[in-house]
């Protein structure tokens, strides 16, 4: 349980570093996106390689398709209510942190539109960052620390650039320092707590449910990847973040082997 927290915490951290950054710093567009092609290319070894891995050697694969597709499907479900929620207010354009509009800052809202786009960017933040975190706690317990080390640098790298984003598209609406850093203070608290209960849930499952949540994960990851880091890193690096996207790849694939060993 221990290292559970401390795996959820270090990887729940990248969301503080990424929210200062975007408020207290302005780094190339480019360089972010180079960021965040790598981190989805870490993220992409990591479900592939280990987590569906796994699920298949756990339960099989009835279990690890049907729990891939599940949670893949609840993403989208989410993700489309959720962005319908956050447009409505006239600063913005989605739920993604970077649909807003030009001169945000200056447009009027009412607070009704502010509560509703602030709460649907608020749990919109919380389903792209909660299979990732179940996803370290589960593997923690069907795999050990090696594989949990390899989705924790996946994650890592995955949560910095999106935190970043949105604190520089809050900061353009006019959202204060303190509602920032609330607001993602609260998703890092919930992916830490999603990792330790990912970890103690394993304790009483039958390798076929243990399969179920594994793959849940990996399909969830996978929605959130096609849905926003790729079209992220693509929109802000052309081209060029494929060769990003693939030396992540590489890497976790490398050190996913390394920590087997």
């Amino acid at each position: 349980m221990a290292t559970a927290l401390l795996y959820g915490s270090l990887a729940s951290s990248s969301f503080v570093i990424g929210v200062l950054l975007g408020l207290f710093t302005s780094p190339p567009r480019r360089l972010v996106a180079g960021i965040i092609g790598f981190g989805a290319g870490v993220l992409v070894s990591a479900l592939t390689f280990d987590l569906m891995r796994e699920a298949f050697d756990k339960g099989g694969a009835a279990y690890a398709i049907g729990g891939f597709l599940i949670g893949a499907a609840i993403y989208v479900a989410a993700d489309v209510v959720l962005e319908r929620m956050a447009a409505k207010s006239p600063k913005r354009t989605g739920r993604d942190p970077t649909d807003v509009v030009p001169d945000a800052e200056e447009k009027p809202e009412s607070p009704k539109a502010a509560a509703v786009a602030g709460t649907a960017l608020l749990v919109g933040a919380v389903i792209d960052g909660i299979p990732e975190s179940i996803a370290i706690g589960v593997s923690l317990h069907a795999e050990g620390p090696s594989l949990g080390l390899v989705l924790l640098a996946a994650v890592f790298l995955a949560n910095v650039p999106e935190s970043l984003g949105s604190a520089a598209a809050m900061k353009e609406e006019g959202r204060s320092r303190g509602y920032i850093l609330g607001v993602w203070g609260a998703v890092a608290l919930v992916c830490v707590v999603a990792t330790v209960a990912g970890y103690a849930l394993l304790s009483s499952l039958s390798p076929g449910l243990t399969s179920g949540i594994l793959a849940l994960a990996a399909g969830g990851i996978l929605a959130m990847l096609a849905d926003t880091m790729f079209p992220e890193a693509f929109e802000h690096g052309g081209p060029k973040v494929a060769l990003a996207t693939a030396v992540g790849f590489a890497c976790a694939l490398l050190l996913s082997e390394l920590t087997a060993s």
